[in-house]
C-alpha cells in the first residue's frame, strides 16, 4: 500500500468518524427535544471529576432544561445520548405505572467473568423479578428486629472506641469511624464475620471494602468504558469488579457457609437468610410458603452487594446528617431531647422499638438525605421504543434514562430554600401537600431500594447513640458550606467529618 493509499484511508477515516459523531449529536435536535449542547468527545460530561460531581452535572441540565411544559430533556454521555427527566409525574409514569418498559438499569452484568456483578441491583427483567421475590422476605421489619442486637452490640463499641479517642482531644474527623460501624456492621450481618475494625483500622474486611469503592482515574475511565459499551467489554472479558474483591468475598461466603453447615451453626444475620433460600428455598418462620431456592453465587453476589448499599450510603449520610447538625444546635437539641425522653421509657435503652418512636429522628435523617442524597441519580433503561406522555418524543430502545435526585431534591418549586436545613419538610403536613415521588432517596416503585428498611435502621442507631453521648459543634477544619468530592461514586462530602466533641 502507497503512503497516497494511506493518506486517503486515513482521510476516510476522520471522515467518517466526523460524520458518525456529527449524526450523534444531532441526535436530540432531530428529535426535538431540548438538550445541553455537548463538546466532543466527552459529551456533556467533560468536568466531571474535576469540576463537579456525576450527580451535579445531571442537577445542573435540570435546571437547565425544565420548564413548564417540558416532560424530558437530552444530554450526552460522551456520545451516547441519554434522556433526563424533567416532570415529577413523568417520573411517576417511569418508576410505577409504565414499569413494564423500565425495570432495567442498563448496568454491566457478566456473570462469567465478573461474578459478583450478577447481584440484585444489576440483573434484568425474568431473573431480577425471581430473585427480588425470593429476597424480600428476608427484609421484612421483622427480620430488621431480629438482626437489631447485633448493631446494638457494635454500637457499644463504636462508643467505646471514641470514648478512647476523645480522651485526648476534642475534634476529629469522625468519617473514618463512621465508615468502620457501618462496615463492621456490615460484616456481622451480611457475611457473619467479625470484622474488628473498630478496634482495627487496618482489617482485611476494611481495607478489601474500600478498594470496591476505588475512584482512581484509571478506575474511573475503565467503569465508563465498560457501561458505556458493554457488549464489547463482555467481548473482551473486561470486570468491573477487580479480581481481588472477588476473589476475597468469595471466599468469606464460601467459608462461613461451609463452615456452618458442617457445625450446623444458628445465627441471627442476612448469611443465615440466604443460607436457608439456598438450601430449603424457604424460610424456617415461614415453612409454608416455598420462595424458590438460590445458588451459592447468588449468595456470594447478593451479601457483596450488601456492602456496596449499605457501606459507603449509611456511613456518609451519618456524615452529611453531623455536620448539619454542628452547623444547626437548635435542630440537634431538639434531637438530643427526644431521644432522650423516648429511651426513658426503655430503661435508658436503645431498642428496635424504641428507635421505631423517634418521629423527629425520623425527619432528620430524611431532611439529610434529602439534601445530601447519596445516590443523587436513578437510571433506567428504555426495553422497547416508548412515547413520552404529553409530548411527541419517541424513546428508541436501550435509551439510557435518567432521574436526577438531587436536582429535584433541590428545586425550589418543590422544595422552597432548598439550602436551608429543614427536618419539618418531613412533617405528616408537608408531606401531604408536596408531590408523592418529590422524594427519592431509596427510589421508589418495584424496583426501589430492597434494603431500606436495613439502612434506616443501621443510620439511626448510629445517629442516636451519638447525640446521648455527645454534643456535636464546627471546629476550625468544618467546610462549610458543604461541598462534594468530586470523583467519589457516591457523593461524600470535601474534607470529610471535622467536628468538635463534647461528651455529655
Amino acid at each position: 500500500m502507497s503512503i497516497v493509499d494511506i493518506l486517503i484511508f486515513l482521510v476516510a477515516l476522520i471522515f467518517l468518524g466526523f460524520s458518525y459523531v456529527k449524526r450523534k449529536y444531532r441526535y436530540w435536535a432531530d428529535r426535538g427535544v431540548p438538550f445541553v449542547k455537548p463538546i466532543f468527545p466527552k459529551g456533556n460530561i467533560q468536568n466531571v471529576g474535576t469540576k463537579e460531581h456525576f450527580f451535579e452535572l445531571c442537577k445542573r441540565v435540570y435546571f437547565e432544561l425544565k420548564g413548564e411544559e417540558k416532560v424530558v430533556g437530552g444530554m450526552y454521555l460522551m456520545v451516547r445520548p441519554t434522556v433526563i427527566t424533567l416532570d415529577l409525574d413523568f417520573v411517576k409514569t417511569v418508576l410505577v405505572k409504565d414499569f413494564h418498559y423500565f425495570h432495567d438499569r442498563g448496568l454491566y452484568v457478566n456473570e462469567r467473568d465478573d461474578p459478583l456483578t450478577a447481584n440484585l441491583l444489576n440483573i434484568e427483567g425474568e431473573p431480577w423479578k425471581n430473585l427480588r421475590s425470593k429476597l424480600s422476605p428476608t427484609f421484612t421489619s421483622g427480620k430488621m428486629k431480629v438482626m437489631f442486637p447485633i448493631m446494638r452490640d457494635i454500637s457499644d463499641q463504636f462508643i467505646e472506641c471514641l470514648n478512647k479517642e476523645l480522651a485526648t482531644r476534642e475534634e476529629i474527623e469522625l468519617g473514618d469511624y463512621l465508615s468502620r460501624f457501618t462496615i463492621d456492621i456490615i460484616g456481622s450481618c451480611a457475611f457473619g464475620i467479625d470484622c474488628n475494625s473498630l478496634r482495627d483500622p487496618n482489617a482485611e474486611f476494611l481495607r478489601i471494602g474500600k478498594k470496591a469503592f476505588d475512584n482512581s482515574e484509571g478506575r474511573t475511565i475503565k467503569r465508563l468504558f465498560i457501561t458505556t459499551f458493554k457488549p464489547l467489554a463482555k467481548l473482551l472479558r473486561l470486570q468491573m469488579i477487580r479480581k481481588e474483591i472477588t476473589e476475597f468475598y468469595t471466599r468469606i461466603v464460601t467459608e462461613t457457609v461451609a463452615y456452618r453447615e458442617s457445625e450446623d451453626v444458628v445465627r441471627d444475620d442476612f448469611m443465615h437468610l440466604l443460607m436457608q433460600l439456598k438450601n430449603k428455598g424457604k424460610l424456617d418462620d415461614d415453612p409454608g410458603t416455598e420462595i424458590g431456592k438460590i445458588t451459592i453465587n447468588q449468595v456470594i453476589a447478593n451479601a457483596f452487594l450488601f456492602l456496596l448499599a449499605g457501606f459507603e450510603t449509611s456511613s456518609t449520610t451519618m456524615k452529611f446528617c453531623l455536620l448539619e447538625l454542628a452547623r444547626n444546635p437548635d435542630v440537634q437539641e431538639r434531637l438530643r431531647d427526644e431521644i432522650k425522653e423516648v429511651l426513658g421509657a426503655y430503661d435508658n435503652k436503645i431498642t428496635y422499638d424504641a428507635l421505631s418512636e423517634m418521629k423527629y429522628l425520623d425527619k432528620v435523617i430524611n431532611e439529610t438525605l434529602r439534601k445530601h442524597p447519596p445516590a443523587g441519580l436513578l437510571v433506567r433503561s428504555v426495553k422497547d421504543t416508548y412515547t413520552v406522555p404529553k409530548s411527541s418524543v419517541i424513546l428508541e430502545k436501550g435509551t439510557q434514562l435518567f432521574v436526577p435526585v438531587l436536582g429535584l431534591h433541590h428545586d425550589p418549586d418543590i422544595y422552597p430554600d432548598p439550602d436551608k436545613f429543614d427536618p419539618e419538610r418531613f412533617s405528616p403536613e408537608a408531606i401531604k401537600v408536596r408531590h408523592p415521588y418529590a422524594f427519592l432517596a431509596f427510589g421508589e416503585g418495584p424496583r426501589n431500594c430492597i434494603g431500606m428498611r436495613f439502612g434506616m435502621m443501621q443510620t439511626k442507631i448510629g445517629v442516636a447513640c451519638l447525640l446521648m453521648n455527645y454534643n456535636f459543634q464546627p471546629c476550625d477544619k468544618t467546610k462549610f458550606p458543604i461541598e462534594y468530592v468530586k470523583t467519589s461514586t457516591l457523593l461524600s462530602p470535601v474534607g470529610g467529618c471535622w467536628v468538635r466533641v463534647k461528651k455529655i
